[in-house]
């Protein structure tokens, strides 16, 4: 489906994610309102074509697609149903979530937007601000499928979209792969803590692991900032902290009674938070440190 054909998308969250994957649709060529509380965000993306409207509700009216890009699940539902936006959407448009938040949450907008006539695709995402720019993004879609290869090609726009199954499916995916990257960033920082302890280099250790099995995007990258101590925030740990916390809650509710790798993660994260503040997530490896006692 050419962009020209789709008629208007209109992107709600202007923020660091959100002003990329909107650019791109903007230099795709689709027509695109934007909105954000912040209005100057918003207003930065005019040279490229965007309009910004006034207020979210009169960004979602008359839209064909309306995306969300917000922080957390509490802010999409006062979005969508205390601020107006789902009064605004039309019948027979389409929401798409961009955001990261509890399966349940996605699973009751799309129960009451489809009372409305809209349908609801939950498409959280994984590759962060790197991939938003690049149009390289792993996007998880939940919802109906008919309407997933309807939105298709504007979420390939922004990188690689999979329908993984009904609604809330997305974001299950999006918690199986934050439970991943926090499992692995922990395993890094505790084998690289591990190595430096007996006396290795830790940037050679890195080095000589990488491609044999222990080879991963963590190693590579994360790696590099752990040996670098470059800390400096790219994934967020309090965002991290939320996703772990959120597929706790959902194993909770999926009667699963033992998630020890969830579970000790997102205590990590927790005491790194409470005694060194939103780090990269990447900084797993200082709250290792602290337990350890291990002079910086």
């Amino acid at each position: 489906m050419a962009a020209s054909c789709f008629g208007a998308v209109t992107f709600l969250g202007i923020g660091l994610m959100g002003s990329r994957q909107a650019r791109r649709l903007l230099d795709a060529g689709y027509r695109v309102t934007v909105w954000n509380r912040s209005r100057e965000k918003a207003e930065a993306l005019i040279p490229f074509g965007a309009h910004v409207a006034e207020t979210h509700s009169e960004a979602a009216a008359g839209a064909d697609v309306v995306i969300l890009m917000l922080e957390n699940g509490s802010i999409v539902t006062d979005v969508l149903f205390a601020q107006g936006v789902a009064e605004a959407l039309q019948p027979g448009s389409i929401l798409v979530d961009m955001s990261s938040i509890k399966p349940a949450e996605a699973q009751d907008h799309a129960k009451h937007l489809a009372e409305r006539g809209v349908q609801h695709i939950d498409a959280p995402v994984s590759g962060g601000t790197v991939g938003a720019e690049q149009g390289t993004l792993a996007i998880m879609a939940g919802g109906d499928e008919q309407a997933f290869s309807r939105v298709k090609p504007i979420l390939d726009v922004m990188g690689r979209a999979v329908h993984v199954g009904p609604h809330g499916a997305g974001q299950l995916a999006k918690l199986a792969n934050q439970i991943i990257v926090g499992v692995t960033i922990g395993a890094v920082a505790e084998a690289l803590l591990l190595a430096q302890r007996g006396g290795a280099d830790p940037a050679k250790v890195r080095e000589a692991l990488r491609g044999g099995f222990a080879e991963s995007r963590i190693l590579e990258l994360h790696g590099q900032r752990m040996v670098d101590r470059n800390f400096v925030t790219k994934g967020r740990s309090v965002t991290h902290l939320k996703d772990l916390d959120n597929a706790l809650d959902a194993a909770e509710c999926l009667a699963l009674d033992a998630v020890p790798y969830t579970s000790l993660t997102a205590e990590l994260f927790r005491d790194l938070i409470d005694n060194a503040g939103d780090l990269d997530h990447s900084g797993l490896l200082v709250e290792l440190e602290r337990r350890n006692a291990v002079a910086r």
